[in-house]
């Protein structure tokens, strides 16, 4: 997968704390880190959109409170 793949999330900072993501097809959806870059997670959008609605609902609040 070549650079141009992958677009900058636009809720990433400055630096090397930035989320990439790629989509190359409609069926998959890829993500990775800057500091890791070899390592990617692959879901659908199905499944991302699942995880983000429910991170803005709190339901994922009780894993940060270990």
């Amino acid at each position: 997968m070549t650079t141009r793949d992958w677009q900058k999330s636009s809720y990433s900072s400055a630096g090397n704390a930035c989320l990439y993501v790629s989509a190359p097809d409609n069926a998959t959806v890829r993500l990775r880190e800057s500091d890791e870059p070899n390592t990617i997670l692959t879901t659908t959008p199905r499944a991302l959109s699942a995880l983000i609605r429910s991170a803005k609902a709190g339901r994922l609040d009780h894993f940060s409170r270990a």
